[in-house]
């Protein structure tokens, strides 16, 4: 979806005639941070796209709409056509699903960091 989101934002940003370093620097952001959001390799559109819409003079619609042959299923399990308030929870809450899930693993990297040190003393001290 990031590079479905990515691929309209360049497009309207096109047609407006900006630059990405244009854009990027009327979003507040860095040449290479707006870059990544065009590319979809970030979910950080989120943070962005009010501005974003602002600047390209586009509705949040535009951007936001699913994908041909694409339904957006609410919680309800019922198909919303104007489902961009929808979407954004969606992301934000994958994001966040996604910031936990990195902290797990960062954890879990230091604590079979720490056996590895343990065992490699251990193994010192028998010899």
């Amino acid at each position: 979806m990031n590079s479905t989101i990515g691929k309209r934002i360049r497009k309207y940003r096109e047609e407006k005639g900006f630059s990405q370093e244009e854009l990027a620097e009327k979003l507040h952001i860095s040449r290479s941070t707006y870059q990544r959001i065009e590319n979809g390799e970030t979910n950080s559109w989120i943070n962005h796209i009010e501005n974003i819409c602002t600047s390209l003079e586009v509705n949040m619609d535009d951007i936001l709409k699913p994908e041909e042959g694409y339904t957006q299923i609410n919680k309800e399990n019922t198909s919303n056509e104007n489902s961009s308030n929808n979407m954004i929870q969606n992301q934000t809450n994958n994001y966040n699903s996604s910031e936990k899930l990195i902290e797990q693993y960062e954890e879990r990297i230091q604590e079979l960091k720490d056996q590895v040190e343990f065992w490699k003393n251990k193994s010192e001290g028998s010899k």
